[in-house]
């Protein structure tokens, strides 16, 4: 007669696992709540007149809730002019992004040449260059060029790669079989072929989170297109909030609602993407 003999953790030992998780929600929601006061305070001053942002102790709730911020807002900065430049160089600054960095680390992984392995360290060793090093010789290079006051400073930088995301690709890359490449060669296929039939389907986590990594960089990008833009025009949306401070005044409330509207996409993207970043970060960043 066979007797299973089942283990039951003892009652002590369960309730300190259950407080102990009960005490760590409680710390990780105490502390997403401080972290989010920025964010709520943002969105109430975007509802109250300019009288009552600055009030202390600060009303969360706004009394009267002023809704023509938004519209008013979102008209003095000319938000559609904004929204279609930005979407330009958000969406053709990721598409030569990803073009070019997985053509690079498709190199870097898939061919065999002398000194592969130094190249790379020196692609690396660029990462820990501050961007402030560089600006000042880029602009006068891109003023040579006749390209200030227009996207190309913006955009063509980007379809020459860029380290971080090649670093971040390639430990992913390189998990790829090379048997695969083999079969493919088989079959026909030629290195274009191998590239976009085989390693771009199988990089896909990967390539979702460079993905959101590029847009959410383009979106918020301010610094670099202050320096190399002058036309009102062309200026992208996080260019266009500065349109509200003026040397002896500035427009709080319409700041704030522009604010919240410009932040709401980056905030969604996030949102419904967090699975593809961290899928993507655990493949790419502790393999290999």
């Amino acid at each position: 007669m066979n007797t299973t003999v089942v283990y039951k953790a003892p009652s002590r030992y369960r309730a300190q696992k259950t407080i102990g998780k009960i005490t760590w929600y409680v710390v990780l929601t105490v502390l997403g709540m401080v972290f989010s006061l920025p964010f709520f305070w943002m969105l109430s001053s975007s509802l109250k007149v300019e009288a009552d942002i600055w009030i202390y102790p600060p009303a969360w709730i706004p009394n009267p809730i002023v809704w023509e911020n938004y519209p008013n807002g979102l008209e003095l900065m000319h938000f559609p002019r904004l929204l279609a430049n930005t979407l330009f160089l958000v969406v053709v600054g990721t598409f030569g992004i990803l073009l070019s960095s997985t053509w690079v680390v498709y190199g870097f992984t898939r061919f065999r040449f002398r000194g592969r392995d130094s190249l790379f360290v020196l692609l690396l060793s660029t990462m820990m260059l501050p961007a402030q090093v560089t600006m000042v010789p880029l602009f006068i290079m891109y003023k040579n060029l006749s390209w200030l006051n227009t996207y190309l400073p913006l955009l063509v930088p980007a379809f020459f790669g860029s380290a971080f995301y090649i670093f971040l690709l390639r430990q992913f890359f390189a998990t790829i079989p090379t048997e695969l490449d083999d079969a493919a060669k088989i079959d026909g296929c030629g290195y274009i072929s191998i590239w976009w039939r085989i390693m771009l389907p199988l990089a896909k986590p990967a390539l979702a989170t460079v993905t959101v990594f590029s847009v959410i960089a383009g979106w918020n990008d301010f610094l670099w297109p202050l320096i190399v833009l002058n036309d009102g025009d062309k200026y992208n949306l996080a260019l266009g909030l500065a349109t509200f401070r003026g040397l002896y005044n500035t427009q709080w409330g319409y700041l704030m609602a522009a604010s919240v509207v410009v932040l709401m996409p980056c905030l969604l993207l996030y949102f419904f993407a967090q699975r593809f970043i961290v899928e993507g970060i655990t493949l790419t960043g502790l393999k290999g």
